[in-house]
């Protein structure tokens, strides 16, 4: 009896299962994107507690509000993108292509940017 569940199971079921190697590498990508968008929580909550500019709190909020908001997406992405990859190497198909590592790039430079410039503001 073989340790590996039915073809009949979870994403992509109607394929064949793909090489051990690429469902592992294809769970490593998708872990990744969650220590990332971990990153980006952490990120977000330290803007709030930690950014000071004086009175006015409202960048530090905004900052955090945009870097939690992205950990979100990430997280929602990194699983669709896993099962899109899974499906796709079940089936034969290419892999599907994502907009996800250019969103996350670019709006983590975009934050970053606003924090350096609120930082020099101070």
């Amino acid at each position: 009896m073989s340790a590996v569940p039915p073809a009949s199971q979870g994403p992509g079921a109607d394929g064949e299962e793909p090489d051990y190697r690429f469902t592992l590498a294809n769970e490593r990508t998708y872990l990744a994107y969650l220590r990332t968008s971990l990153a980006c929580y952490a990120g977000g909550l330290s803007a709030v507690q930690f950014l000071d500019l004086g009175r006015d709190r409202w960048p530090a909020r905004i900052l955090g509000i945009v870097l939690v908001g992205i950990g979100l997406i990430t997280t929602a992405g990194a699983f669709r993108r896993w099962q899109a990859n899974l499906t796709a190497m079940r089936r034969g198909d290419r892999l599907p292509v994502t907009r996800l590592p250019l969103m996350l790039g670019a709006t983590i430079a975009v934050a970053g940017l606003i924090g350096l410039l609120f930082s020099l503001w101070r």
